[in-house]
């Protein structure tokens, strides 16, 4: 009787297996409008000009997780002649990557024919969603954390197309500060000027934030955030321009690493920042002084009355009195001793 009704069945199996096929796609079109409706999902429309706006966009799954807080919707735009590439910057745990993974996710949605998280949404086709984020390594194959990261990039910058999407996250970190950076910088200005795909590119190399000067479809954005009471509040809310600073130091303390640890990268930090300055400082005066005319004499009767050193002193009191110390950071504080310091010197000299 088994076999009997296996044959029977047999006879029917194309017409079942376009039926499963049909009632298969009436689930999928089913669930797209029930989590539409729920999630408030509005409809994308798709540009021919490759321009991508979006509107309070949303990632799907983490505004579904967040129970406690509200989802901090942001915008993007993009387009094929001014914002090709952004150039995400700002502190660790701010929401660089969630921001970065939500226009992909946004893009793959539409694509599939399902309405997006957002309020509005113009998005063009893309052939392919290249990314590289997140920290892994392939013991087996003996590849190390930062090989899997390098082959990862060199397969998004060499098989991306101008109509691709591109998520590079945190390029070059897993070798030297400079090494990285320089790795970082060139793969920035090769997508630019050759691949030319749609790129997220999230970086602490503050540096690379200059490129907007030399890189016409570069531009700077960063993800906010405010200092109260030597804690970092994370707004979680993307704007233009570039970031400070990265506030690693801050994450630690979330992270609740012993006192001792946290005070001691603060002085080594301070203390760092401060041979930055003044190498940075030395090399400028060195220039200053190689570009600068021959001094004339000075007349000795135009500094009757006057005391040079006085006048530089009560100069520096009043700039001191106009300090808002409250807004002013660390570095800030530091950069602006050292530049007191030399004013004060220049007038002893």
């Amino acid at each position: 009787m088994f076999l009997e009704l296996r044959e029977e069945v047999n006879r029917f199996t194309p017409k079942l297996q376009k039926l499963a096929e049909k009632v298969a796609e009436m689930d999928v079109l089913c669930s797209f409008a029930k989590v539409s409706e729920k999630y408030r999902y509005v409809k994308p429309i798709f540009s021919e000009e490759g321009t991508l706006a979006i509107k309070k966009g949303r990632h799907p799954v983490v505004e579904k997780v967040l129970k406690d807080s509200q989802y901090i919707a942001n915008d993007v735009y993009m387009d094929n002649d001014k914002r090709q590439l952004l150039l995400i910057t700002g502190p660790n745990m701010a929401g660089k990557s969630t921001y970065m993974r939500q226009v992909a996710l946004i893009s793959i949605m539409a694509q599939m024919g399902c309405y997006v998280p957002a309020s509005e949404a113009v998005l063009p086709m893309f052939d392919q969603i290249f990314t590289r984020i997140g920290a892994a390594d392939d013991l087996v194959g003996g590849q190390s954390t930062f090989m899997v990261e390098m082959m990862e990039t060199k397969q998004a910058i060499t098989q991306a197309t101008a109509q691709s999407l591109i998520l590079l996250d945190e390029i070059g970190r897993g070798t030297s500060t400079y090494d990285g950076m320089s790795l970082a910088q060139a793969v920035v200005e090769y997508i630019h000027n050759h691949v030319q795909a749609k790129t997220l590119f999230s970086t602490h190399y503050h540096e690379l934030t200059e490129l907007s000067t030399s890189l016409e479809r570069l531009t700077n954005i960063h993800v906010a955030c405010s200092e109260k009471d030597g804690r970092v509040i994370f707004l979680h809310t993307v704007k233009e321009g570039k970031a400070d600073r990265s506030y690693g130091i801050h994450v630690a303390q979330l992270a609740e690493l012993p006192r001792e640890v946290i005070l001691r990268a603060q002085e080594i930090l301070i203390e760092l920042e401060g041979k930055t300055i003044l190498a940075s400082g030395a090399k400028q005066s060195a220039s200053t002084i190689a570009e600068s005319p021959p001094l004339e004499q000075l007349s000795f009767f135009d500094q009757v009355g006057k005391n040079p050193q006085e006048e530089a002193l009560l100069a520096c009191l009043e700039d001191v009195e106009g300090l808002n110390l409250v807004t002013m950071t660390p570095l800030e504080a530091l950069n602006y001793l050292f530049q007191l310091q030399q004013n004060i010197k220049k007038s002893q000299s």
